[in-house]
């Protein structure tokens, strides 16, 4: 039995307000990366769906930039730390690590040989260095700030020169190598967020917080003049990026808007709207090929179109926080993949060209704990923020009607025929019926953490904190305790029946999956061993014979109820993070979502 990665739908860049977010160009044209969490994530710029993850820093990651080579990415993570690697092969084995100084890196430069790199942020003892790519010794000295440098840029021709900016308002001017401080220039008002040279290397810009954009000559640093007079933009610019023929730049502000700029005359040739929402603020912006990329603060990347300024050609939606659930779904011959994350967010993806988009209106407001998909085609979630939702997914619009609130907090909810829903909630199970609550059953004796309904009705296993199973019969509206009690090895996680109804699968924290025969009475039961820590969720294969767990081992596991040697392992199914949701889309494929916001699939084979 073995397994193949089939798809990577990849998460979104991990954005903050007011914080600048860089983007990395690939030196052919072909990626962009950015970084999310632990991750920096590779995508193809003409077909983002075809996206790789490399997820080795064991701390969030800031930055990333390709070598001028294209064949190694340093990237740089709040530790401090820099990790070089290569991008020709698969498993991006590590060339080089370095730790420059200690704490957040927060911008990463390259000579054009690809032997120097250039490091900025928030040092505790010095705030940047640049050094030797295969050895790591210094070639300089990165001097001249009283704050930290957010941002950092080597000029792409000889002679070599090296530009900051600041925090303290300031940019300096270096030349080199070895870098030597030449000037500081205070031109300025606010932070500076952003400097940049041009390819051919006969100026540089520099961006800031105050709504200006600087001109300066590449070699000596002298002044050139400003863009747009006055001011840029009417709000702090984050990011600039130049035309690879060193004419135009592009500008990211927090005015919601990204200007592109003739860079001769210094003005604005277009404005591009993004919005006029807080989360429409332009926080990074990348100039590849013809290609001219911006990212808002909701995590969306847009591709501009020249010709239509206020729409973007496309925009790149997914989710920038941990994905907590999934589901699938087939329609007209076509399977969607529904994924809920931390923040309350749901999202829709088509299964084959991964193209998505994220429910409209306003839904939950906190993490979405679980959901699945009822006879009626309505997506059934539960969150933290106490209500369950019943969405229609022909309109895939929240309404406020699709909504009940819950008096405890649900986590777990299983539905059934007949537009059955049971809500295990914290010390309660609620049975509800078309969208309403029909029964509450509370003073339970134990804590509900889980409950399966089964397909043809009638039965809803609940399972405890207590390592317990017990059964009910749906008798009307009410929910009968049938005394029948099932033991496992620990308190239970999930639990689900097969599709047909033959078997009842159990997790529980002591690393065990109980699967419980329900023709004889639930008397014959096998257990399945094999994770190395609590096991968090499982998911039944269309074929009623396979099934699938995940652990917070960071394993997935595929179990055959036929075979229980027979085990397929992924390890490192979504590297340094659990998987937090399974799904099949059909016998052979696989869907996983997890922490680090993506979603794949993977293809298993006999």
């Amino acid at each position: 039995m073995s397994y193949v990665l089939k798809s990577v739908f990849a998460s979104l860049p991990h954005m903050e307000r007011g914080v600048a977010k860089v983007l990395g160009g690939d030196p052919k044209g072909n990626n962009f990366l950015y970084t999310n969490g632990k991750s920096v994530i590779i995508r193809n710029i003409e077909n983002p769906a075809i996206a790789d993850v490399y997820t080795e820093h064991p701390h969030q990651v800031i930055v990333a930039k390709y070598a001028p080579s294209g064949f190694y990415i340093a990237s740089g993570d709040v530790s401090g730390k820099i990790r070089i690697w290569d991008t020709t092969q698969k498993e991006h084995l590590l060339k080089y690590e370095y730790q420059p100084f200690g704490g957040k890196i927060k911008d990463i430069a390259w000579t054009e040989d690809s032997k120097r790199i250039a490091v900025v942020g928030e040092g505790r003892e010095k705030f940047g260095a640049v050094f030797l790519w295969d050895s790591g010794s210094s070639v300089g000295e990165i001097v001249g700030h009283s704050k930290i440098i957010n941002s950092v840029d080597l000029k792409q021709t000889r002679p070599y020169r090296l530009v900051t900016g600041s925090d303290d308002a300031c940019t300096t001017f270096l030349e080199g190598p070895p870098f030597k401080f030449k000037c500081t220039i205070s031109d300025h008002s606010r932070f500076v967020n952003c400097v940049r040279f041009s390819p051919d290397g006969n100026r540089y810009a520099s961006a800031g917080a105050d709504g200006q954009i600087f001109l300066y000559d590449g070699k000596t640093g002298d002044k050139l003049g400003s863009l747009g007079g006055e001011k840029a933009h009417e709000g702090g610019i984050y990011a600039v990026s130049w035309s690879p023929d060193s004419t135009q730049l592009i500008s990211a502000s927090g005015d919601k808007t990204v200007k592109l700029w003739d860079v001769g005359s210094g003005t604005a040739v277009t404005t591009f709207n993004l919005g006029s929402g807080v989360l429409d603020q332009q926080l990074g912006c990348l100039w590849q090929k013809n290609h001219l990329l911006s990212v808002s603060l909701s995590g969306y990347i847009n591709y501009l179109d020249r010709n239509n300024p206020d729409r973007p050609l496309r925009t790149i939606k997914g989710h920038s926080k941990s994905i907590q659930c999934v589901t699938v779904h087939k329609t007209d011959g076509r399977s969607t993949i529904y994924s809920g994350s931390h923040d309350g967010h749901i999202n829709y993806w088509d299964a084959e060209s991964g193209e998505n988009e994220e429910f409209v209106g306003k839904g939950h407001s906190n993490l979405v704990s679980r959901m699945t998909v009822d006879e009626s085609s309505r997506l059934v979630t539960c969150s933290m923020d106490d209500t369950v939702r019943y969405t229609d997914l022909s309109k895939r619009e929240y309404s406020a009607s699709d909504v009940v609130k819950m008096d405890m907090q649900p986590k777990c909810i299983s539905v059934g025929p007949g537009g059955l829903t049971v809500t295990v909630c914290i010390g309660q199970l609620v049975l509800l019926k078309d969208k309403k609550k029909l029964f509450t059953l509370d003073s339970l004796g134990y804590e509900p953490e889980a409950a399966a309904v089964h397909p043809g009705g009638g039965v809803v296993a609940v399972g405890g904190a207590d390592g317990k199973v017990r059964l009910y019969s749906v008798q009307g509206n009410t929910l009968k305790d049938d005394g029948k009690v099932l033991e496992v090895q620990g308190p239970v996680t999930d639990m689900s029946y097969s599709p047909d109804g033959a078997y009842l699968a159990v997790t529980d924290e002591k690393k065990v999956i109980t699967v419980f025969t329900v023709a004889d009475g639930y008397t014959e039961k096998s257990e399945f061993y094999g994770h190395h820590a609590k096991v968090v969720c499982l998911s039944w294969s269309p074929d009623n014979d396979r099934f699938a767990t995940s652990g917070m081992d960071m394993m997935v596991y595929v179990w055959a109820v036929s075979n229980p040697e027979k085990r397929i392992k992924i390890p490192d199914a979504h590297r340094l993070h659990h998987v937090s949701g399974l799904a099949w889309l059909n016998p052979n494929t696989l869907v996983t979502s997890s922490h680090d916001a993506c979603v794949k699939q993977w293809t298993l084979r006999n």
